[in-house]
Order: structure tokens, then C-alpha cells, then sequence
């Protein structure tokens, strides 16, 4: 049995500089679980369809389940994991939280980065430009109404603004 190459891989992930090796076919998706424990993103599908793997890579939405773990040298990766500052929850993981938004957690992390996303570029969305932004991702317990209201209310929180 031969053994299979490896690839050095530096990036940054969540703020912080890391490097792990992986094979030219491992998924960023099994190496940020399996190398660095960053178990956030799912994956629900493995063909890009669930949107349950969602990452920010360089500031865009990737499927990690598509993108090979090797294609990530030299760029800064967001997972679900780096939307907290600290303890501090992102006002989107608490709006779903308070707005019931989720429920088994499988599509949750790829919603969180979606709208993380979404607002980062476009601080006042409307509910069709939430729809579209999240169309990538796919739910099947909780709707997609209690998800896009908790959109809302983190966009007026994150805009200072009171209803």
C-alpha cells in the first residue's frame, strides 16, 4: 500500500495563524474537523446541496465539503466557531437562539455564516435578500420563517437600532 502525499497547510481560521498537513484529496471540511477540531460545520450532504459545511473564506460563503483542504493556504477562514467574540455570543447565534430558529442544530452552523455573510456586506436586508442569501442552505425541522426573523432582529441589534 503506498502511502499517500501529504500537503503543509498554512491559513488563518477564526483569527489565528494554523498550519496542519493534508492529503490532496481531504475536503477543508474533514480537516477542519479532523485537524483542527473545529467541529462546527456539518456535513449533511457532501455535494454542496445542504449548505450545512458553510464557511467564510476570504470573506466568501464555501461549501467546505467542495473545497479541498489544500486550496486554503494562504487564506482566512471563518467558522461558525469564530462568529463569538469569546464568550460573548454574535448577535445572530442569539437571535436563534431566542427566536426558537433552530432545532436538531445540523443546518445551524451553515445558516450562522450565511447570515454572518449577508450582514457583514448588507447591514439592512430585506426578508427577499435574506431568503436569497440563505437559499444555499437547506432545513428540514424548523421552517425557514423563525430563521429569517431572527435574521431580522440581529440586523437591527447589529445596526444599533430599537424597534
Amino acid at each position: 500500500m503506498s502511502k499517500r502525499s501529504r500537503t503543509h497547510v498554512t491559513c488563518t481560521v477564526n483569527g489565528d495563524e494554523v498550519d496542519f498537513l493534508a492529503s490532496d484529496d481531504t475536503s477543508l471540511l474533514d480537516a477542519l474537523r479532523d485537524e483542527l477540531g473545529l467541529t462546527g460545520a456539518k456535513e449533511g450532504c457532501g455535494t454542496g446541496d445542504c449548505g450545512a459545511c458553510s464557511v467564510l473564506v476570504d470573506g466568501r460563503v464555501n461549501c467546505s465539503c467542495l473545497m479541498f483542504a489544500p486550496e486554503a493556504e494562504g487564506t482566512d477562514i471563518v467558522t461558525v466557531e469564530g462568529i463569538a467574540e469569546g464568550d460573548q455570543l454574535h448577535p445572530l447565534q442569539q437571535t436563534f437562539l431566542e427566536g426558537a430558529a433552530l432545532q436538531c442544530g445540523i443546518c445551524t452552523p451553515g445558516f450562522l455564516v450565511s447570515a454572518k455573510a449577508l450582514l457583514d456586506e448588507n447591514p439592512d436586508p430585506t426578508e427577499t435578500e435574506i431568503r436569497y442569501a440563505l437559499a444555499g442552505n437547506l432545513c428540514r425541522c424548523t421552517g425557514y420563517d423563525k430563521i429569517v426573523r431572527s435574521v431580522q432582529e440581529a440586523a437591527v441589534q447589529l445596526r444599533g437600532a430599537t424597534r
